[in-house]
């Protein structure tokens, strides 16, 4: 719920700051009209910048990995005993 409630803000504070400016023509009105435009814009190749870095930046962990493999273990070993063929995959 706090994570929509600082979009909301944002939202709403970026909204009065393009209003103003649309109100004081300190921005050619040809460039204010766009700003939402570039603001869309902007958040996307924020977006997609953030994405690639945790992509490049993700942790491994050797931890984990043991325990999927364990937990993988059990659950072929439990299909067995069910009579379910799981491979030899």
């Amino acid at each position: 719920m706090k994570h929509i409630l600082k979009i909301m803000a944002l939202l709403v504070a970026v909204a009065g700051i393009w209003i103003s400016l649309l109100e004081t023509s300190v921005v050619p009105r040809s460039y204010t009209w766009l700003l939402p435009v570039y603001l869309v814009v902007s958040l996307g190749c924020y977006g997609l910048l953030m994405v690639g870095v945790g992509l490049m930046l993700f942790p491994t962990c050797p931890q984990e990995a043991s325990l999927l493999q364990k937990d993988i273990i059990e659950a072929k070993e439990f299909l067995k005993s069910k009579g379910v063929d799981v491979g030899a995959v």
